[in-house]
Parts: structure tokens; C-alpha cells; sequence
């Protein structure tokens, strides 16, 4: 697959700079794979037209964005590998020095492409790590995390997630997983041809009772592409929990999830082309530009939609 075929124009208004007042509040596209038709709803009205177990990625998102002074900058903390020891994303890399302390983060090693080794002392206390597309301040940093989240270790939230609601959950048969959000999942596509694209890895783990009642549910519905990755990687004998490196593109034989909710995602991203290997290159093109017309908002703040 070319990366090219992973883009599309989207009017700068479209994409959504806060979360809607309510989160079950927002706009829920509904696509039968089996028939071809769409349907418009709102989120709240989710439990009605699916059916099955609802699984959902429970991670935690850590407060991991910490600026940096001199020189004016940040570090995002992106992964826990030991004891005091993260990886974290840090800017501008070119005029940062290993063994200098930032705050309570001390840069040990350049690992390249802009990762660190880094050391943190105490617990982090940064900020929301909102995506750079959302360029107005997130009133309550709550509303950047699931209602249901947990597992404490993501970069960034599973944003298909932040649409339920307590009430929501409850007219649902809910499971958990865990991944934590990590460079992967938001960095751009670096090759041309989509394949090529080199997976770093995430952590996740789930328990061995969720696992059985997911592989025995006759309809499994999948909360976002970060649990879609977990399931397909259990369902391939991986081990219960460890890192996945699984890239789903187009092509890729999905043998745990039939249905899935996602939000509308960037170009040139790895989510987009997970939703083509799910749906079909051609219909998500054709559902985008729907959504596009019908003044759906997009990416993390944005509505979603699901895919029977």
C-alpha cells in the first residue's frame, strides 16, 4: 500500500479543539460492512444498534508532558522500562546534552529519531499530553481520560474511548484490556510505501478470565485500534501480556474482532490504515468524504463512528 492512499483534505474546522459538553453527546457514524448503509446517530444510542462484548483498552494516560526552559522545549514521557527509567520523546533534541537535568527528568541517552533514555525522580507531574493539533488549553484534564481508565502507563488516550459514559457502560457487557499508548500509535507513517513502516512496540497485558470470555463471545466489538492491536496479537499465541509490534494494513485476516468503534484519524497514519484493513480502502475513503460533507469533527475530540 502506498502512503498516498492514506491522505485526504480536511478543512482546519473540522478538526475538534475540546471534547463535547457531554461525551456521549457526540455524533456516532454507523456503517454496515454487510449491507453498505450508513446510519447518523449519537453516541448514547451505541448499546441499540450493537450487540456482543464490548471490549475496551483500560490504560491510564500519565501526566508526561514536561516543559523544558532553557532551551525552550519538552520532554514527553512515553514509557516506564525500569525502576526510575522511561523512554520519552524530547525537543529540541540538537541542543540537548546527555547527563543534563530538566526539573525532576535527567537525560541519560539519545537513543535517535528524537527518544531518550531518560531518569525521573518521583512521579510525573507534567501536563496533559494533549496531541499538537489541539492548540486551545483542555479546561478539565479529566475529560482526556476514559471513564473507565485504570492501568496508569499510556502517552496518549484511546481516544475512541472517551465517548462512554458510566450510564453508557452500564447497557453494555464490558471486558478489559490494557495498552499502553506509546510513539506508535500517534507517530507518522516514515516510508512511502505503508509496509515498509518500522513498529517500535507497545506494552500491554490482559487477564486470563478476560481472554477466555472474549474468545468465547460470538460477536466481539472493539473499543479503538489499540485494542483491536491486543486482540490480534492474543489471537496470533501471543503470551497474555508483553509487547506487540502487530501492524495491521490492508490485506490482514482479523480473527478476534467483528465490529469496531474508532474515531476519524490523521493522514499518513497507522490508525487510518488499520480502519482500510478493516472496512475496505475504498468505503473508509467514501465514509471520510460523508463525513467530511455531514461536518463531523475529527480526531481525538471528535465524534466516531462504528463499523459493523
Amino acid at each position: 500500500m502506498e502512503a498516498r492512499e492514506l491522505e485526504y483534505d480536511l478543512p482546519p474546522e473540522l478538526v475538534a479543539q475540546h471534547p463535547a459538553e457531554c461525551r456521549d453527546e457526540s455524533r456516532l457514524l454507523v456503517y454496515s460492512r454487510a449491507s453498505g448503509s450508513v446510519e447518523h446517530t449519537v453516541f448514547r444510542e451505541l448499546p441499540e444498534v450493537v450487540a456482543g462484548l464490548t471490549v475496551v483498552n483500560d490504560t491510564r494516560v500519565v501526566a508526561a508532558r514536561i516543559p523544558i526552559e532553557r532551551p525552550r522545549g519538552e520532554v514527553l514521557l512515553l514509557e516506564q522500562v525500569g525502576g526510575d527509567e522511561w523512554e520519552a520523546l524530547a525537543r529540541p533534541t540538537r541542543k540537548l546534552r546527555a547527563g543534563e537535568r530538566y526539573g525532576n527528568v535527567e537525560l541519560l541517552e539519545h537513543l535517535g529519531e528524537g527518544r531518550w533514555r531518560v531518569r525521573l525522580s518521583g512521579e510525573p507531574a507534567g501536563e496533559t499530553p494533549l496531541p499538537p493539533y489541539i492548540t486551545e488549553p483542555l479546561a478539565d484534564a479529566s475529560r482526556y481520560q476514559t471513564v473507565y481508565a485504570r492501568e496508569r502507563g499510556s502517552a496518549a488516550a484511546p481516544t475512541a474511548g472517551l465517548h462512554f459514559t458510566p450510564e453508557v457502560l452500564a447497557r453494555l457487557d464490558v471486558e478489559r484490556v490494557t495498552l499502553h499508548v506509546g510513539l506508535d500509535t500517534f507517530r507518522p507513517l516514515q516510508e512511502e510505501v505503508v509496509e515498509r513502516h518500522r513498529i517500535h512496540g507497545e506494552r500491554y497485558a490482559v487477564g486470563e478470565a478476560a481472554w477466555e470470555r472474549i474468545r468465547a463471545a460470538a460477536d466481539v466489538l472493539a473499543v479503538g485500534t489499540t485494542t483491536v492491536r491486543v486482540l490480534e496479537t492474543l489471537a496470533r499465541g501471543a503470551p497474555l501480556a508483553g509487547r506487540t509490534e502487530l501492524f495491521v494494513t490492508p490485506g490482514f485476516e482479523f480473527r478476534c474482532v467483528d465490529h469496531l468503534l474508532t474515531n476519524f484519524h490523521l493522514p499518513r497514519s497507522t490508525l487510518l490504515a488499520l480502519v482500510m484493513a478493516f472496512a475496505g480502502v475504498e468505503e473508509i475513503r467514501r465514509l471520510y468524504a460523508l463525513a467530511i460533507e455531514q461536518r463531523y469533527r475529527f480526531y481525538s475530540f471528535g465524534d466516531a463512528m462504528l463499523i459493523l
